[in-house]
């Protein structure tokens, strides 16, 4: 999970990029960085937070009317600053990229791309091999000669025949022009937008989410689609190209938990959704015969669900734990022990809203159980009398190869786990996990997608791309253990 922007046609690329990064800072917190381009590149970045990355002094200089922008969350590479993005190839013609995904055959691309063109990459950040594999594709078929749509669309075909995953991607050709392309599978999101500069010049961006383009005055388009590619040329000539049949499998753990709830992915509204998943979830604790006084929250992305329950179940909502807005999002902080001390930082009981009372706590998921644990243990020693704890999310089982940081499969605490055993390891007297078919329904019911549409990978085991093998989970594990110690719960 990362974040990015990509402008042409800017005349403020410092001020966009960075406001538009604070609006998906959510997506990743381990660097940030830019790149734009006005005869020579200017490229910035580093590890932190954006306001961290993006001083005064290190963004003077920095200008171009074209610019990519990117928040990282690893999942390939130690996350290092060498694994930043954006990167930067000066032949041919000078390409910069950006990404949000995962590669799962990086190992056996940078192999390739040793001995066949003799590249050598600098980094272990997956968005590096598709970088090269395609500035490799434009070299050969350029031999030489201008850069054009045709040779664009080309490098992007060899780009899906090659790279194994899940990537949105977005970059630039030094002189050239914008471009953005999105796997087959469209598991990533993407948008697309525009709008008129006050000397009437157009703006094109594009971007992870759609509320980065709204708050920076954009009109949004849900486009590029699963398999499309958009090439922007700087006489603001547009091009869009379907470059291989469209297989759509949006990602359903992005309106569980990544996505803003103002952010729409395809179409879908991210809190509409999260509502349903609410009524589903009622639904569910209704037929269990499970009663409590209050329905509490886990903040922030459960909140809609919990509303909505509380609005179905006719019980009282409590926001009896107040969050720390000044903490990171504990899910994505590398390493279990981090993740511990954070979470009693990042949040404190309201005595008074819980003390001898029944609870039913409401999350997004359930991951590794560490947050969870913690956070029931707090409401046990602010005199909760029951805690039962409800997932907008089903029980996730395994690893995903698409760019979340859940690898390893002895992270799951559901993994080879009955919901009895899960409630007795979470200190819970009842634990209701959402059912697969009713967090689909609501992800898809305001568009016409079905189940078989989706990508529920982590919580079915099916990896839509049909490529991933023993093999592959394999060797993603190796690479998480090694990065994290193999610290899970």
């Amino acid at each position: 999970m990362c974040g990015f922007i990509g402008l042409i046609g800017t005349d403020a690329p410092v001020r966009e990029v960075h406001d538009g990064l604070l609006a998906i800072q959510h997506r990743g917190q381990d660097a940030a960085g830019i790149v734009t381009y006005d005869g020579r590149f200017h490229l910035r970045k580093g590890e932190g937070m954006v306001r961290d990355v993006f001083t005064p002094e290190a963004m003077a200089g920095v200008r171009g009317e074209v610019a990519l922008g990117h928040v990282r969350y690893p999942t390939i590479g130690s996350g290092g600053v060498e694994d930043a993005q954006p990167f930067v190839v000066t032949h041919p013609f000078g390409i910069a990229m950006a990404h949000n995904g995962n590669v799962a055959n990086y190992d056996a691309l940078r192999e390739q791309l040793l001995r066949r063109a003799r590249r050598h990459l600098l980094s272990k950040c997956d968005v590096e091999v598709i970088l090269n594999v395609f500035a490799d594709s434009l070299a050969r078929q350029s031999a030489g000669g201008e850069f054009t749509p045709e040779l664009f669309r080309a490098a992007v075909a060899e780009v899906y025949a090659e790279v194994k995953g899940a990537y949105s991607v977005v970059g630039f050709v030094a002189g050239k022009g914008l471009f953005a392309f999105r796997d087959p599978y469209g598991i990533k999101p993407i948008c697309y937008g525009k709008r008129t500069r006050s000397d009437g010049k157009i703006v094109h961006a594009v971007a992870s989410e759609s509320v980065v383009l709204e708050i920076l005055g954009y009109e949004v388009e849900m486009r590029p689609r699963p398999g499309e590619a958009l090439l922007i040329l700087e006489d603001g000539t547009v091009h869009w190209e379907q470059v291989v049949p469209p297989k759509s499998r949006p990602c359903v753990f992005e309106f569980v938990y990544f996505a803003r709830p103002d952010s729409t992915l395809d179409g879908v509204s991210v809190y509409r959704a999260r509502e349903r998943m609410g009524e589903a979830l009622a639904r569910k604790v209704r037929r269990m015969g499970i009663t409590a006084d209050a329905i509490v929250p886990v903040p922030e992305s459960s909140r809609a669900a919990a509303l909505e329950m509380a609005r179905q179940l006719g019980w009282p909502f409590r926001e009896a734990l107040v969050k720390n807005r000044y903490i990171g999002r504990t899910f994505i902080m590398p390493g279990d022990a981090t993740r511990q001390r954070s979470v009693r930082h990042k949040l404190n009981v309201i005595a008074g809203e819980v003390d001898g009372k029944d609870i039913l706590l409401v999350d997004d998921s359930i991951v590794r159980g560490t947050t969870s644990r913690k956070i029931v243990r707090m409401l046990r020693d602010a005199g909760a009398r029951k805690v039962y704890l409800a997932s907008t999310a089903p029980p996730l089982r395994y690893p995903c190869v698409y760019g979340i940081d859940m690898s390893t499969r002895k992270e799951f605490i559901a993994r080879d786990r009955t919901e009895e055993e899960v409630a007795g390891l979470l200190g819970v007297d009842a634990v209701i996990y959402q059912d697969l078919e009713d967090l689909v329904a609501a992800v898809t019911a305001e568009s016409p997608l079905a189940l078989d549409d989706t990508c529920h990978a982590c919580f079915s085991g099916i990896y839509p791309t049909g490529d991933i093998g023993q093999e592959e989970l394999d060797a993603l594990e190796k690479e998480r253990e090694e990065v994290h110690g193999g610290q899970g719960s």
